[in-house]
């Protein structure tokens, strides 16, 4: 079948990924003879779609996965996806609240089935969405967190981890949103300064007459709770209150005055109120000093009855207004001034987050295990965590001995030490319906009991109360949705149970995730997995970047600059763009703002780049910095990559096809070209073996991008041409040879990159080049042969390309046109680079009429350029008065561009106001035309 005069990504994506993915070319083979190679894909929420930090990271990671299964390794890239607790019950709750119903009308059973069927409904748009992208996962064994033997793995957790005593429940301080009505974890949680006001309040000190003291506060309500007002203990200023107490305004309480080093003696007046039970630095200074905690919020946030009278049942802003105005009339509100302050705000609701004191149940990290733990007996969790990331790795007599988890970058390990090191118990409860329901049942004395099923749970009640449970009840909290995501690493391969999956596939080999939830989730596994299996997890994590637009700034809804993914493989016109971007934004001029601004941005829309296109986009990306910005450029830039090889494939195919390409021949003659481009090949995939290795995709992919495209496409087939043009038909077997030799080894170097173009070109290639098998990703990864480097074969080209360049250089410098035809004398050393076997070469490539060697140049007003020993000079008759003027006019072009670029350079509010980037670019601009000048001005003096 001979090969479409143009690359049509759409026609090849939607023939190539269902067959791979039908003939079942995803899955490991179980080859005990191969070296296992796993990864984990970090699941996203069931119900979301497809966005580009996703789109990132699946591609690295399927660049790794064909490029192991390449190498022979039997690979895993196990998949699913993420309850998501929060975010799938808010979806279906907004739902219910459009019909005017909430879930307590529909009641918990009801309630859970509609989410189920939500999910069912919604939730394979991201895999296939996957699937676009190209990813060559093992569909087959997809997961679900909420799966029956992944729910399984979370019971028998929670219960162990129970039995050993390192769950239990406890009141104490948590992220809590009013709106939700659940505690929330820190991940859910953005941190942002906004602008607010702060109040200085005074407090009357007891029994020192008019002495008071003057506190700062930016949540004058949250006072009614206060147990204490610290000061530094080295503030000279306050030392002599110490101890003392102060009265509480509007309460009638008396509270003492502490001093904590917590306190900073810069900020406002040196003194603040201490609320333990609604600050979580205070809950720290509370439990220091054995204070009390008054909670006057409820869980609605509304004041509680532990406030005095007048305020109980207002809205805690509401309840700001009264305090504030009661103080006042008190003249006790010392000042109010602006203020730039942290606001805590749920990423899921927008409401302002509460520090809110509540049972929840919480894992111990630092307890010890108990001795009768079968791997680590008397380790906590702490010590896991830090033993895994470090040189000593997990104790001998555990499976997993010796092993360790490496962080690539390895900066991240601080980070990560950090956290470990300053680590706190993990509240593992949320107050919702959707999710694993914790296996704790409470009899009717309030006692629990905690085990895998009410059964259990009312055979150990039975055993407890010495009779018959009146009743059990479940608690009807859920857990935390990174409780079952940190069983992720061996729970997807079967754990409880010993599989074979189990058994070949943890540790996995490289977890790809971004630093966002190194602690959340890459730290949850390493304790968990660690815990339960006596293997880490992963033996590396991959730290990658995060996806900014292409001016830097955070991909947001609200900010109208998000990409999808799938807008840049299939196009999308400016109009639908806009629709995309302004769709549901309750600001009308907002959604006008951003639409003229994406119309300015996107005229014409957004062309279709191909997944093949935007997977080299995301790897020549993929460095070592903390952020990325998409530039839509690259896109094009790799579309046009894709192009370029596929017209040389095209080209290949057309001068090979039916003819003798010397497969047979044991010993082809090769020319010093052709020896010259197999011997960049072993360079490059010498150079991308090893960038792959260390997990440098952008080095990696520009190792590729330049070998295809600058020397094997814009130089080795065009000297190709040449030697197809000889009449020696050993030459142009041999280059024929090379030709298709070398493309098949491009497109299988190529294909963990752009799998759907190099299957493609792969199917009409490798029969001309000897080669059989069904697809192109279960072939040989190219491997560096030292045999076959030519040094001297290579020292020869490069000075071929210096002769063409240099000719080229001086047809632009003389303006000639592209298609005039002149003589060139060569003179100086040149039977040391065997220049004179250059000449079909040069002329062929610098549209010459012919290439002479001389023994010196003549003399002439003619530029020259010199290689190494050589000088090359076209021979041209130069009219020294036409010369001279072309020349002039030519240096006061550069003169005016010089006084540009300098008055631009002398202007101070341009240099302190553009960017860096830009000032360079100038700067660079203005040395390269006085070069310009410098030379100019030489050849005018040269001139006769």
């Amino acid at each position: 079948m001979e090969l479409a005069k143009s690359f049509e990504p759409h026609a090849i994506e939607r023939k190539w990924y269902p067959a791979w993915e039908s003939r079942g070319y995803f899955k490991p083979r179980l080859d005990e003879r191969a070296r296992p190679f796993c990864i984990q894909l970090p699941p996203p929420n069931v119900t979301g779609t497809l966005h580009m930090g996703h789109a990132f990271q699946q591609t690295l990671m399927d660049v790794m996965i064909r490029w192991h299964r390449m190498r022979g390794e039997d690979t895993l890239w196990q998949v699913g996806t993420d309850h998501a607790g929060i975010a799938t019950q808010i979806v279906v709750e907004q739902q219910l609240k459009q019909q005017g119903r909430t879930r307590h009308d529909l009641g918990r059973e009801a309630f859970v089935e509609r989410v189920w069927a939500w999910k069912e409904e919604s939730g394979g748009a991201i895999t296939e969405q996957m699937r676009r992208l190209g990813a060559s996962a093992d569909w087959s064994r997809e997961r679900f967190t909420m799966d029956a033997g992944l729910s399984n793995a979370v019971v028998e957790t929670f219960v162990r981890l129970y039995e050993d005593g390192l769950i239990y429940r406890g009141k104490r301080l948590v992220n809590w949103d009013p709106k939700l009505g659940t505690a929330v974890s820190d991940l859910e949680v953005d941190s942002e300064e906004e602008q607010g006001r702060i109040w200085e309040i005074r407090y009357p000190v007891v029994g020192a007459g008019d002495e008071s003291v003057v506190v700062a506060t930016t949540r004058p309500e949250t006072m009614l709770g206060d147990t204490a007002v610290a000061v530094h203990p080295d503030d000279d200023r306050y030392r002599h209150l110490v101890g003392r107490r102060v009265r509480l305004p509007l309460t009638g309480r008396d509270i003492p005055i502490v001093a904590d080093d917590y306190v900073d003696r810069e900020f406002g007046t040196g003194v603040v109120k201490i609320t333990p039970a609604h600050d979580f630095n205070d809950w720290a200074v509370g439990q220091r000093h054995g204070l009390a905690a008054i909670a006057i919020l409820d869980l609605e946030a509304k004041i509680n009855d532990n406030a005095p009278a007048p305020y109980r049942g207002l809205d805690r802003y509401v309840a700001r207004k009264r305090v504030l105005a009661d103080l006042a009339a008190l003249g006790l509100v010392v000042s109010e001034k602006p203020h730039r302050m942290i606001v805590p705000r749920c990423g899921r609701t927008g409401e302002v987050v509460e520090p809110m004191l509540t049972d929840q149940w919480y894992v111990a990290m630092r307890k010890p295990a108990p001795q009768t733990h079968p791997l680590f007996p008397g380790r906590s969790i702490q010590d896991l965590c830090l033993a895994v990331v470090g040189e000593q790795g997990l104790p001998a007599g555990v499976p997993g001995a010796g092993e360790t988890t490496r962080f690539v970058p390895g900066e991240w390990i601080s980070t990560y030490r950090y956290w470990i090191d300053n680590i706190q118990d993990w509240c593992i409860s949320r107050q919702l319906w959707w999710g694993h329901q914790i296996p704790a049942w409470y009899d009717e004395e309030g006692n629990v009991h905690v085990a895998r099923d009410e059964a259990a749970a009312r055979d150990k009640a039975r055993a407890k109360l010495g009779r018959e449970p009146a009743s059990l009840t479940r608690d009807e909290d859920v857990l935390d949705t990174w409780f079952s995501s940190a069983l992720w690493a061996h729970s997807t391969l079967g754990w409880p149970e010993h599989t074979p999956y189990l058994a070949r596939f943890l540790p996995s080999s490289v977890l790809v995730t971004g630093f966002d939830i190194i602690f959340f989730w890459v730290a949850r596994m390493i304790m968990m997995t660690t815990y339960f299996t006596g293997h880490v997890p992963f033996r590396d994590v991959y730290i990658n970047a995060i996806v900014r637009d292409e001016e830097g700034q955070k991909m947001s809804k609200s900010k109208g600059n998000v990409l999808d993914p799938l807008d840049l493989i299939d196009g999308v016109d400016v109009e639908t763009l806009v629709a995309k971007r302004t769709a549901n934004m309750i600001d009308p001029r907002q959604a006008e703002s951003i639409g003229k601004r994406t119309r300015k941005q996107f005229p014409n829309g957004i062309p279709a780049f191909g997944a093949d296109a935007l997977r080299f986009t995301f790897a020549s990306l993929a460095t070592f910095g903390r952020t990325l910005n998409f530039d839509l450029g690259r896109c094009e830039g790799y579309r046009n990559f894709n192009n370029k090889l596929w017209n040389a494939t095209r080209f290949v195919l057309m001068n090979v096809a039916g003819h003798d390409v010397g497969l047979d021949a044991p010993k082809p003659a090769l020319t010093f070209v052709d020896q010259w481009i197999i011997s960049e090949l072993q360079d490059a995939e010498e150079e991308i073996d090893r960038q792959l290795t260390d997990y440098r995709f952008d080095l990696a992919a520009k190792a590729l991008y330049e070998f295809v495209w600058n020397e094997y496409c814009d130089w080795y087939v065009e000297l190709a041409k040449t030697q197809l043009a000889d009449g020696d038909p050993e030459v142009q077997r041999g280059t024929r040879r090379t030709l298709l030799r070398v493309l098949e080894a491009v497109l299988r170097l190529a294909h963990p990159f752009i799998p759907f173009i190099t299957e493609e070109l792969w199917q009409h290639v490798a029969p001309l080049a000897g080669k059989s098998g069904e697809t192109i990703m279960l072939q040989p990864y190219p491997q560096a042969q030292p045999g076959n480097r030519a040094p001297q074969a290579s020292m020869q080209v490069a000075t071929l390309k210096d002769i063409v360049n240099a000719i080229r250089s001086l047809r632009s410098e003389m303006e000639l046109a592209p298609g005039e035809k002149v003589d060139v004398l060569v003179a100086g050393d040149v039977a040391a680079y065997a220049a004179g076997s250059f000449a079909p070469y040069v002329m062929a490539l610098s549209r010459l009429s012919s290439y002479r060697i001389v023994d010196a140049l003549p003399k002439s007003d003619a530029p020259v350029q010199v290689v190494d020993k050589m000088q090359l000079m076209l021979d041209v008759k130069i009219d020294p008065a036409v010369e001279r003027d072309r020349l002039q006019k030519k240096l006061a072009q550069v003169e005016g561009d010089i006084a540009r670029a300098e008055a631009k350079l002398g202007n101070e509010g341009f240099v302190k106001r553009a960017p860096v980037e830009v000032v360079e670019q100038e700067r660079a601009r203005l040395a390269s035309s006085r070069s310009t000048r410098d030379e100019l001005a030489m050849r005018l003096r040269g001139l006769s």
